[in-house]
């Protein structure tokens, strides 16, 4: 960290026309985009959010999700036809919006506006084996990565990430559930909307898989985690994390699923977590332990549960605010206003 620019940065936000301190949270975001960009005058640029897809072999057996699989490749098609929420959000707010299927159980025709990274037709049922092999989690996060590098090559410097995959909250819970050795009461929550016998239903469920991956043990790789438990579209976001942060990009992290993946991508770099701001504290079951762990202030609590990288861009809207007050607003000298004696 380049302490004297930071003492610089503070400096020309605290000689802001106002009170020490008054814009709260968006004088701690302008520092941080000053800070990872490494100027005075930090700067949103072609902001994006890359939705990962893919599926899980859990979900086929109905056991911890209230929706058919089916649904995955369902909504990613609904992402390319511009029907969902993400669709209106980035559409509202400017941003570039790119799908990526990293293992959806279904063929999609090349000729559509997606990023054709399938590795495979989703993971196998972790229930009974491991999702995946050692070289499609690798390949899994190297495809991320080189998504990232590709988006980085447009100027872009502002980037989240948001996901699809029926089931995935039982892969995300299971993450947390090792790498912050939490019971899988404190980590598994609803999802897509399960009831109460369902819920029950669902920690029964992983916590055998816990039981067969032997998952209450330290001693496992996060490699190995992913290749247990893991699921397509969580690899390639791990990955995608880490490129983010080797190319000096701001990154916004949304909920419950892409902050399990960052919890992956931060067990290999800890200094991934320097390039993060946190959108949202997710109403899903664990997250706001998630965040109570990194340590992170979330920019918004809006009770959403939705994932697709929502929270994330409802968030980069504030963020343009952060850098633009400290870029246009005024410093007391130039105003000619009297600051505090």
């Amino acid at each position: 960290m380049n302490e004297s620019l930071q003492q610089k940065l503070q400096q020309k936000i605290d000689n802001k026309i106002k009170p020490t301190g008054a814009l709260g949270m968006l004088e701690t975001i302008a520092l941080k985009a000053g800070v990872v960009q490494n100027t005075l005058s930090p700067k949103i640029v072609n902001p994006h959010i890359v939705v990962f897809a893919a599926d899980h072999g859990i979900a086929a057996t109905g056991l911890v999700n209230p929706y058919p699989q089916a649904v995955t490749a369902q909504m990613v098609l609904n992402f390319i036809q511009g029907g969902a929420a993400i669709n209106v959000f980035c559409k509202q707010n400017y941003i570039a919006l790119a799908v990526a299927d990293a293992g959806v159980n279904f063929i999609f025709d090349e000729s559509l506006p997606l990023i054709h990274a399938k590795i495979k037709m989703g993971t196998a049922n972790y229930l009974h084996e491991n999702a995946m092999i050692a070289a499609e989690v690798h390949l899994a996060m190297e495809k991320g990565k080189n998504i990232v590098a590709d988006i980085a090559d447009t100027g872009c410097n502002t980037i989240g990430f948001g996901e699809m995959g029926i089931g995935n909250t039982s892969s995300a819970a299971l993450i947390m559930h090792h790498l912050l050795q939490l019971p899988l009461t404190a980590c598994a929550g609803r999802g897509t909307g399960v009831n109460d016998k369902q819920l029950q239903q669902k920690i029964d469920t992983l916590q055998a898989v816990s039981d067969f991956h032997q998952l209450q043990k330290a001693t496992i790789s996060v490699y190995e985690l992913l290749g247990k438990i893991g699921g397509l579209e969580i690899a390639m976001m791990a990955g995608a994390y880490l490129e983010a942060a080797r190319q000096n990009m701001l990154i916004v992290v949304d909920g419950f699923i892409a902050t399990a993946a960052l919890l992956i991508a931060r067990a290999i770099s800890e200094a991934v977590l320097s390039f993060c701001i946190f959108a949202h504290a997710s109403d899903e079951q664990g997250h706001r332990t998630m965040l109570q762990h990194l340590n992170a202030r979330p920019l918004l609590q809006l009770g959403m549960r939705l994932g697709e990288g929502t929270g994330a861009a409802l968030a980069i809207p504030l963020i343009r605010s952060a850098v633009a007050f400290v870029n246009e607003m005024a410093s007391f000298e130039a105003a000619g206003v009297s600051d505090k004696e």
